[in-house]
């Protein structure tokens, strides 16, 4: 077997020259992705549709399992974090981690927080204050109220804390436990061994868990971008007059696609690690400055009164697949939350398991779930506090502004309110390139490892996986926002990601069920 190597400052990084392509696994998924980038340049209408179709039957219908089986994430990421699995060592009692704590954290927030943070840590308390497309109607709770700021603070962290990074953490620590502790292969179907013994890893099982998850993450990834197209493309016209549309969507494309593509095809050392630590401090000092700057005695109270409405509220709103909150709501929002986290996960998964080899189950849980869970509320809590005084004590019209513009438009007319405005909005349009850079080669990497045979965690794929990959989910997300933006001005990325979701949520369900049976039934291999 023929390697080469980087070197650094860190160990040295192998590249598989001579892995083989896992056949079974990357032309079902690429021919599927590849597929649907020609549908959607050749008809964009069919695929809007195709796409479409796909994400309403799928929360209409699996709405109940999505929130069961998230609540039931939550409760087994508790049990193993605070029990004494806790003390087990990923890798062995001997394994020495490779990273910083500070490096660590890092790449596991800004690899799976993607653009989501930035497009609705304004905009998703807005549209609950004001009403936009519903999500009051089943409530009881009249818009513009204090009771709705209140809701719509509370609504934000329920859907952006501990439920959904718990998904990503049970994927994570499934696969790191069965890489590093049982010895098992880099792949989605080894998290399955425990269900159904050695034999799902032979035969067509392998190749079709892994494909529907290379599937999931594609979509996921595709709609992510898209998110951040409409976004960035939206704060231009609002800030500079530049019209948006398919030349300026198609510009931004390239322009973010080169950006996650040279990060990962310079590897996880010298790509994901910079890009990952970058994007970070800006995140650091975009919030800093707001919190300096804006209501400080507001946002404290509002934040502190949302996570009582959101406590008090927990099971109403875990268990509500539809009916108590209303299409609006639960569909539109949380329900699309979940599809979307899910569809990361088993990928992200894998991501997060190859950066933490060394460290503790607990130590684990504390980057990858409680950090980013703590990060999102205190983000939500200065960007969406900040947001509803402003909307309530008539400083500046950002639900007219939302009404007017589509669902991203908020955010622009907030940051030009700002003090530092005309410094921050570049700033934060930076802050969005990278953060969907940081999450995309990061998926990117993975995707061409899981369709690489027998590939080790500390080697690179090939470089021409990576860029293919890249081109092609690329190509959907720009004809997704250029062609299906809806009401809301991101419907068609909405759509995609509810399509990833449900693609691999019965794996999912399997992955749940398997950590169950791993940490709670079989023995622990510490």
């Amino acid at each position: 077997m023929s390697l080469e190597t980087e070197k650094g400052n860190s160990p040295e990084v192998k590249i598989g020259t001579n892995r083989k392509t896992r056949k079974g696994v990357f032309w079902p998924a690429f021919l599927i992705v590849g597929g649907g980038a020609v549908l959607g340049i050749v008809n964009n209408k069919m695929l809007a549709d195709i796409s479409m179709n796909g994400f309403l039957g799928s929360l209409r219908g699996l709405g109940w399992l999505y929130q069961i089986i998230s609540i039931v994430a939550l409760v087994i990421v508790a049990l193993v974090t605070f029990s004494k699995l806790g003390k087990v060592r990923l890798g062995g009692e001997d394994a020495k981690p490779k990273f910083s704590f500070p490096v660590w954290f890092a790449m596991a927030l800004t690899g799976g927080i993607a653009t989501g943070v930035i497009t609705y840590g304004v905009n998703e308390p807005i549209i609950y204050l004001g009403n936009i497309y519903g999500e009051m109607e089943q409530t009881g709770i009249k818009p513009g109220t204090s009771e709705a700021a209140i809701f719509a603070m509370g609504r934000s962290f329920y859907n952006w804390t501990f439920i959904p990074y718990a998904m990503y953490s049970l994927s994570g620590l499934v696969v790191a436990y069965m890489y590093f502790n049982r010895k098992k292969s880099l792949s989605v179907t080894a998290t399955l061994i425990p269900l159904f013994g050695e034999k799902i890893t032979k035969g067509v099982w392998t190749s079709i868990i892994d494909t529907l998850a290379v599937l999931a993450i594609a979509l996921g990834l595709a709609s992510s971008l898209g998110a951040g197209l409409a976004l960035v493309g939206s704060g231009i016209e609002t800030t500079y007059g530049i019209q948006q549309g398919p030349i300026m969507w198609l510009v931004l494309t390239f322009l973010i696609t080169g950006t996650f593509t040279l990060s990962a095809l310079k590897g996880l050392d010298k790509g994901i690690r910079i890009l990952s630590d970058i994007n970070a401090k800006v995140f650091y000092i975009i919030l800093i400055t707001i919190i300096i700057i804006g209501p400080t005695l507001y946002i404290l109270r509002t934040s502190t009164a949302g996570m009582g409405y959101w406590l008090q509220n927990f099971w109403a709103w875990g268990l509500d697949p539809i009916d108590m909150g209303g299409e609006a709501l639960v569909m539109w929002w949380t329900l699309y939350d979940w599809a979307i986290w899910i569809a990361y996960a088993p990928l992200m998964g894998i991501f997060l398991a190859i950066i933490s080899h060394g460290r503790t189950i607990r130590e684990f849980m504390f980057i990858n779930w409680i950090l980013p869970s703590v990060f999102s509320i205190v983000w939500f809590g200065v960007w969406g506090g900040t947001a509803l005084f402003w909307q309530q004590n008539n400083v500046i019209d950002l639900v007219g502004t939302i009404k007017e513009s589509g669902a991203v438009a908020g955010l622009w007319a907030f940051l030009a309110n700002l003090p530092l405005g005309s410094i921050l909005i570049p700033v934060v349009m930076l802050a969005l390139i990278l953060s969907f850079a940081t999450a995309a080669d990061s998926m990117v990497r993975t995707i061409s490892s899981l369709c690489t045979e027998n590939i080790k965690h500390d080697e690179e794929p090939a470089k021409w996986k990576k860029l293919l990959w890249a081109l092609s989910i690329a190509t959907i997300a720009f004809v997704m926002v250029a062609y299906a933006g809806g009401a809301q001005g991101v419907d068609g990325v909405k759509y995609l990601a509810a399509l990833g979701g449900s693609t691999v949520l019965f794996i999912f369900v399997l992955q749940v069920a398997s950590a169950i049976k791993m940490f709670f039934i079989d023995k622990v291999e510490k």
